[in-house]
């Protein structure tokens, strides 16, 4: 089905949705956002493609799994589009945040400000060393990790970033589910054991790394 014989329709999803789909749904809105905010009011897969590198019927098979968005003769419009896609990934809403740790990294992920542009609030950070807890960072308020349960329950918090050592993250994890989080973001390089209810992505940035350094030297033109 080719951007003219689409309409706008969203539909719910009733099938199991690739996580690798779930993925590009957050490039596409990504792209679409640049586009508004260079001035363009539509799109076509064709052209969201390019952009991404992807092809056109893969975009028009990633969002048909959620419904019909073009328009004839206009291909997508993208303050309609965006919404859409919000939707779909659930961040139409605010979500209070968590995180864990407070070293290096910990720092850095609070003073991230792409986090708010996408409907993530950090309300809270907690660590275990006093001497990271003397004041609030980056206007977040700072706890001690024994008040975990306390503060998740009084600012509704559901979801949480854990930044510690990988000795200390299983410990972590434990902990924010005991206290009713919902769903994990993992830097710690160890994968958690968690119930099945609760959501869970990992980041290992060694081994983005080594994603990278594979498609580097695998390129045709190395020997």
């Amino acid at each position: 089905m080719d951007d003219a014989k689409e309409k706008s329709t969203q539909q719910p999803v009733d099938v199991q949705v690739p996580a690798a789909v779930v993925s590009r749904l957050s490039l596409y809105l990504r792209e679409l956002q640049e586009l508004v905010r260079a001035g363009q009011e539509t799109t076509n897969s064709t052209q969201l493609g390019k952009k991404l590198g992807f092809t056109d019927a893969q975009v028009r098979k990633d969002l048909a799994y959620f419904g019909q968005f073009g328009y004839p003769g206009i291909g997508y419009r993208c303050e309609e589009l965006i919404p859409a896609i919000k939707r779909i990934l659930g961040t139409d809403r605010s979500w209070p945040v968590a995180v864990v740790g407070l070293g290096n990294l910990g720092r850095a992920l609070l003073g991230y400000r792409g986090f708010d542009e996408q409907g993530f609030r950090v309300v809270a950070a907690f660590d275990v060393d006093p001497d990271q807890l003397q004041q609030d960072v980056d206007s977040v308020e700072t706890f001690h990790l024994d008040r975990l349960s306390e503060v998740v329950k009084e600012k509704a918090i559901r979801l949480g970033i854990i930044a510690v050592p990988a000795a200390a993250a299983q410990e972590v994890a434990t902990k924010l589910v005991d206290a009713g989080v919902d769903g994990v973001l993992n830097f710690a390089p160890v994968t958690l054991a968690l119930p099945d209810h609760v959501s869970r992505v990992g980041v290992d940035l060694a081994i983005e790394l080594e994603q990278l350094s594979f498609a580097v030297v695998n390129r045709p033109e190395n020997p």
